[in-house]
């Protein structure tokens, strides 16, 4: 089994092009599915009576989103093992996951992001680089992973498009705003600085990396999230912010505005359009609720008209 969930891992690097993070996430789950067979069990002696076994121990700790994601991988794992002639059967063939319900991302409205970028002025050393990494993040509606992962060589100025290397290694090209490009513009100096400075001392430092930490180095998803969360409270935003909640307040507001649904898709990176049609739902409810606020009949019961 090991050499197998091996051989597995290294098809989801090389072959599929999965981040660090997302094999580390399949080989958990698989990890936790191994636990629970009898050791030294071949991959083919697995049957379905196993799979029933491992999802009645994951009720009551874990939710129906978590229980369809191990299910998922191993779904991809088995299949992966079929087409490499280690088992002849799947042996989750006919076992269907549990139905999730449909999950409202946290979202900005327009003047709340206003706030949060705006919540940097002169917080630290770092504001030019904290206030850049929230234009570009909003601009672009581009994931967290995908920010640390940008080099300066990345970003077209003239152009204005962010070159965007996502799931799967796809690339794409994604338009840059003119006050994220400013933003930028305006962190470079210090950039420059910090590079300069630990050249100077004889540090190491990235060179490449289009975002730095105070030890040159490349700054890290951790980080970013911690940041976003800190300007978020000193934004007074009630609710908890992160990266993603950037990322689909992007979306949200695009389509708001009139953006075509297969245009935004592109945007995201999303390789399936079902995945961004979630956002034609926060669009209406959100389109609903000011309807209910603002239009003087709503909400009011009409009269039946008489016989």
């Amino acid at each position: 089994m090991k050499q197998a969930i091996e051989r597995f891992t290294s098809w989801l690097e090389t072959e599929k092009g999965y981040s660090l993070h997302t094999v580390r996430a399949y080989r958990s789950d698989i990890g936790e599915f191994v636990q629970t067979l009898t050791e030294g069990c071949h991959p083919g002696n697995i049957s379905a009576t196993h799979i029933r076994g491992f999802v009645v121990g994951l009720h009551g700790r874990n939710n129906a989103a978590s229980v369809g994601r191990k299910l998922s991988t191993l779904r991809t794992f088995f299949k992966f093992l079929q087409r490499e002639k280690v088992i002849q059967a799947d042996p989750l063939a006919g076992i269907s996951g549990p139905k999730a319900g449909r999950a409202i991302p946290v979202f900005l409205t327009v003047d709340e992001v206003f706030l949060l970028l705006d919540a940097p002025e002169g917080k630290g050393g770092f504001f030019l680089r904290d206030r850049a990494i929230l234009e570009l993040l909003y601009s672009t509606g581009i994931r967290v992973a995908e920010l640390v992962s940008r080099n300066l060589a990345d970003l077209d100025f003239d152009a204005e498009v962010l070159r965007v290397r996502g799931k799967g290694n796809k690339e794409r090209l994604v338009p840059v705003g003119l006050p994220a490009k400013e933003a930028v513009f305006a962190w470079l100096p210090q950039r420059q600085q910090l590079m300069t400075a630990r050249a100077g001392r004889g540090r190491s430092v990235e060179k490449d990396a289009l975002f730095l930490n105070g030890r040159g180095s490349r700054l890290t998803t951790r980080s970013v999230e911690r940041m976003v969360r800190m300007c978020g409270e000193q934004a007074g935003i009630t609710q908890i912010i992160t990266p993603h909640a950037l990322r689909h307040s992007f979306a949200t507001h695009l389509l708001e505005m009139g953006a075509d649904l297969r245009s935004v898709q592109e945007l995201l990176g999303h390789a399936s359009l079902s995945t961004t049609q979630m956002y034609t739902h926060l669009t209406l409810d959100h389109l609903s609720e000011v309807y209910d606020k603002a239009h003087p009949l709503a909400g009011k019961k009409t009269e039946t008209a008489p016989g």
